[in-house]
């Protein structure tokens, strides 16, 4: 055998300490298996955008070849979604993604995708602050989930919960036209229906306008500033089980794409609205007020901390009865 074969030139080690490198560097986008088919899931609301954006850009293609985004319209409709195994990659209310983790369904938040967008809607002047809102008649919708927590244990916090009358309503757009119609006093929105209301407030001759910001006024009474971690992407068992290394190049490649969101939001809502059924200019107006902004989960964990106890101050089952513990956080 000869002495070139026994040991190699310094020159063939560095060759290949560099290939080395740069496989070790390279993104995980190209070591880790693409999926036969990436099927995201989000609300009709202001995280969707980021989502559909990712999708249309291509940002997603080193992922899987075939990729697609669905629109769940209700709670509900996610809950069967995710109990049935129809959905297992979903932009999710964070608190019933701790709910349902905490009760054994294997769902784990990947990351937070908004920094909060909910907002107090009402006829600008009408009301400044929470205290304002006693005697109203404010309307709720999707009573039992996440903005009816954040509002109710935020009244709660100022002595007003039993002085506000709350109207439960099936949609944030029957509230949006209860308030139009002058049958409401004021409504709990998020955006883009907050956005919708005000634009079709100002083609009626009534000037609407977000009067309270709920991120600012938990701003006020936590400890992690105006940060309401509303929702995020969350993945069942069932996706870990194949994509569970696709998790940080997904993280990565979301991230860029909210980046584009929030630069370009006309863009951005030219690609929603076909998925999300509501206008670009609605939803391009929409975007500066969503606060979106991609997370990884265990760096969103004070602030999900944070907003799941506040919400746990008037019943902790609505969290599943404890925080969640470190595998809720798959990121």
């Amino acid at each position: 055998m000869s002495h070139s074969l026994c040991h190699p030139s310094r020159r063939a080690l560095l060759a290949g300490a560099g290939a080395l490198a740069v496989t070790l560097a390279a993104p995980r986008t190209l070591r880790a298996a693409p999926l036969a088919r990436l099927a995201l899931f989000g609300p009709p609301a202001g995280p969707s955008i980021t989502l559909a954006h990712a999708v249309a850009s291509g940002a997603l293609k080193e992922l899987s070849d075939d990729v697609s985004l669905t629109v769940w319209r209700t709670p509900d409709e996610l809950r069967a979604g995710l109990t049935s195994g129809t959905i297992d990659l979903s932009v999710v209310p964070v608190q019933v993604a701790a709910n349902l983790y905490n009760r054994g369904m294997g769902l784990g938040l990947v990351n937070t995708m908004t920094d909060g967008l909910l907002f107090i809607v009402a006829e600008t002047g009408t009301a400044a602050d929470f205290p304002a809102l006693e005697g109203r008649r404010v309307a709720l919708p999707f009573v039992n989930d996440t903005p009816d927590f954040v509002l109710r244990a935020l009244l709660a916090r100022h002595g007003i919960a039993d002085k506000v009358q709350l109207l439960p309503v099936g949609s944030p757009i029957e509230a949006a036209q209860m308030l139009l119609a002058g049958q409401i006093d004021a409504a709990l929105l998020s955006e883009p229906a907050s956005s919708v209301a005000i634009m079709r407030g100002g083609m009626a001759g009534k000037s609407f306008a977000r009067v309270i910001d709920l991120q600012e006024e938990w701003g006020r009474h936590g400890t992690v500033g105006p940060v309401l971690p509303q929702a995020g992407l969350a993945a069942t068992k069932a996706f870990m089980t194949n994509g569970a290394e696709l998790l940080a190049p997904l993280q990565a490649a979301l991230a860029r794409a909210n980046e584009e969101v929030l630069a370009d939001p006309v863009q951005a809502a030219t690609a929603a609205a076909g998925p999300l059924d509501m206008p670009a200019p609605v939803l391009a107006l929409s975007v500066p007020h969503s606060r979106l902004a991609v997370r990884p989960a265990s760096e969103a964990r004070p602030a999900v901390e944070a907003i799941l106890s506040l919400m746990a101050e008037t019943d902790v089952a609505i969290i599943g009865g404890k925080l969640p513990d470190d595998g809720f956080y798959l990121l």
